[in-house]
């Protein structure tokens, strides 16, 4: 029995046509299971290319299934945000104890000042060669004597200008030029041979002749001298390292009045000065003999803290983000979005 497809074939071929609508009829060279099986080998090779894809769009579908590329990224964003977090409570921290340290600073400059008695009970800059002296260590306050760091001070006194040195390359209102350190010696009977170096303030430096020194005055007899206790000077680099004889201090140091850092121990050895206070005194007032005493303020520096802070916690809250992102909204809450295929 002919099927329907055959029949209908036979009665077109059969029905008469015009000439202009004639048209040729084509003929199956191959047949047609043939057809079907070389289409059906290309459908499996295509399949088996698609498979991730079609895969992909499975999990979207099903939902997302976790995978060794999903856990390492998390391990890494997790570790990410507990450095940067910790890191951001250590700035806190550090923030809290600054503001301590400030607190005290200001609850000691509110104090009514000291005389010359409370830097005489302190004991003296050990001598060079003693078990005491560091030569060549960063300026340090004793125990004793940290207590009395930025008290204000009245001290009376007789000025010793021979001993007077210039620490070299140092600032004031963006200028560089000399600090100038002239010791003091306190008068008896409350201070019996107690000397205090006082930094008396800046003057500028002569550029066309290094070696020249400005004229400092320094009244004969009694004076008095208000400022507030501080620490000895800081250290600067210095290139070409020390001296031989005394490791850490200048090539110029006890040789010359113009210096790059003034080391106590080495200093008392030079002068003699028995009774060297440990600490020093910056003297306060307006400017007076050529000199400028615009020092800093006193600043523990609490907003540098707050601002680190703000930037690890910033970049905490920057990672958990991207994390959330593209590990969990983009996988679980839009999957692709893909139309629908037509039924």
């Amino acid at each position: 029995m002919d099927s329907p497809t055959r029949t209908a074939s036979a009665r077109a071929m059969c029905r008469p046509r015009s000439w202009s609508s004639f048209r040729p009829v084509r003929i199956m060279k191959k047949s047609a299971d043939a057809r079907l099986a070389r289409m059906a080998r290309k459908a499996s090779t295509t399949t088996y290319f698609m498979q991730p894809i079609i895969r992909k769009r499975t999990d979207e579908a099903r939902g997302f299934r976790a995978d060794g590329r999903f856990w390492c990224i998390t391990v890494a964003a997790v570790t990410a945000m507990a450095a940067t977090a910790a890191l951001g409570r250590w700035q806190l921290d550090r923030a809290a104890q600054k503001e301590a340290w400030q607190a005290t600073v200001d609850a000691r400059q509110a104090q009514p000042p000291l005389d010359g008695t409370a830097l005489a009970a302190l004991p003296a800059v050990a001598q060079a060669g003693s078990a005491g002296a560091a030569q060549g260590a960063p300026p340090s306050v004793p125990a004793a004597a940290e207590a009395l760091v930025h008290r204000a001070v009245v001290l009376r006194g007789r000025w010793l200008p021979r001993y007077t040195v210039f620490l070299d390359n140092r600032q004031m209102q963006g200028r560089p030029g000399f600090f100038v350190l002239t010791p003091l010696q306190l008068e008896p009977p409350a201070a019996q041979g107690t000397v205090v170096l006082v930094q008396r303030g800046w003057v500028p430096r002569d550029f066309q002749d290094r070696t020249r020194l400005p004229e400092v005055p320094a009244p004969a007899g009694t004076v008095e001298v208000r400022g507030r206790i501080a620490a000895p000077p800081s250290r600067l680099y210095e290139p070409g390292g020390g001296s031989a004889g005394a490791p850490g201090t200048s090539a110029g140091e006890g040789s010359s009045r113009i210096r790059q850092n003034l080391d106590m121990v080495a200093y008392r050895a030079e002068t003699g000065l028995a009774g060297l206070a440990p600490l020093t005194v910056l003297e306060t007032g307006g400017p007076a003999g050529g000199l400028l005493r615009d020092w800093p303020a006193v600043d523990a520096g609490v907003a540098k803290h707050h601002g680190y802070a703000f930037q690890w916690f910033g970049l905490c809250a920057l990672v958990a983000i991207l994390y959330v992102w593209f590990q969990l909204v983009r996988r679980f809450f839009r999957p692709g979005r893909q139309p629908a295929p037509p039924a």
